[in-house]
């Protein structure tokens, strides 16, 4: 199922080799406590079993108050303490709620914990009313969460470097020194939602990779060429832009099944019409055979790493994507 450490499964795609994608999970975090089953320890366990069963890494949403779950950077440490070899990281957190010196420190430790795990995806909030609250509750102004994002982002770049950092912005920092510093010089890689034409050059420009939720493979196609566009026109190279993509699948043999478990699993989980969601998000509700076609199609368009999202009984459909995922 996994290739041997350091070397990529390839698969033949018209005449040429292509790596296999690395597959992630989400954890159900958000789930759990719409359940009202708060405990970590089932968390921790579907962490687990999810590296026994070959996937890659290990992903964790964040919200405060809009969509209530476990924080995502505690809950990362104690995965990193329970796995050995899966990569951990968010989807998505939203850096404008913190402190960006605190965030730094944290990710930084977790960078250590897991001995250069971690990747640090981000974005800069849906633009929804209960999100809106979010930043109001945290003390965060709603028009200003773009620019603290990026400001927070070049902060937290600076404190890894391990040298003394005067800041003069948002936040004022003065002949400040970070440790401990990442386990990796310079820090996590940074990767970043959005397809807007806007993010397109600001992935290129500054970040190591896309992450979005909302594409179809010929989107993504296009809008991942041109942030590698911008990636060589900033002088980075195409390399430089790790290509992710935030799946979510229903799968059942019964596809009526799956559809219905998918529209309560979206209804439930952001209080929206499914098909509302729907064209929000890029889902898929079908067959075993159908959800290998469709994430190989996500492949076939150049997403090198994928996180999964389940509507619903997680084990089981971990065991139907590790049965086929050297087949993408």
């Amino acid at each position: 199922m996994t290739a041997p450490a350091g070397r990529p499964m390839l698969r033949r795609i018209g005449g040429a080799d292509m790596a296999t994608p690395r597959i992630g999970y989400l954890l159900p975090t958000r789930e759990r406590v719409m359940s009202a089953e708060h405990a970590t320890g089932p968390l921790l366990a579907l962490a687990e079993r999810a590296e026994r069963l070959g996937f890659d890494s290990i992903w964790i949403g964040d919200s405060v108050t809009a969509r209530p779950r476990h924080d995502p950077m505690t809950l990362m440490a104690a995965v990193a303490a329970r796995t050995t070899r899966v990569e951990i990281g968010t989807a998505v957190l939203l850096p404008a709620l913190r402190n960006p010196v605190l965030l730094a420190h944290q990710w930084a430790t977790l960078d250590r914990i897991s001995e250069g795990r971690v990747i640090l995806g981000i974005g800069s909030a849906s633009d929804v009313p209960n999100i809106r609250d979010e930043f109001a509750a945290c003390g965060v102004p709603w028009e200003a969460r773009l620019g603290r994002m990026m400001e927070a982002m070049r902060l937290c770049r600076a404190l890894w470097s391990g040298e003394a950092v005067t800041w003069e912005g948002r936040w004022q920092v003065t002949d400040a020194m970070l440790g401990p510093t990442p386990h990796r010089p310079g820090g996590p890689p940074i990767w970043v939602a959005g397809a807007s034409e806007k993010a397109i050059a600001r992935v290129g420009q500054h970040f190591d990779g896309w992450f979005p939720n909302g594409a179809d493979p010929g989107l993504y196609a296009r809008t991942l060429a041109a942030m590698r566009d911008a990636a060589r026109a900033a002088g980075r190279g195409a390399e430089a832009i790790t290509g992710a993509a935030y799946l979510t699948l229903a799968i059942d043999e019964d596809a009526a099944r799956a559809d219905a478990r998918m529209n309560a699993f979206l209804e439930s989980y952001y209080g929206q019409r499914p098909d509302v969601m729907r064209k929000r998000q890029v889902c898929f509700a079908g067959p075993a055979a159908a959800a290998r076609d469709w994430l190989a199609a996500y492949a076939a368009a150049g997403v090198q790493h994928m996180c999964l999202r389940f509507a619903g009984e997680p084990e089981r459909q971990m065991d139907i994507v590790a049965g086929f995922r050297d087949e993408l």
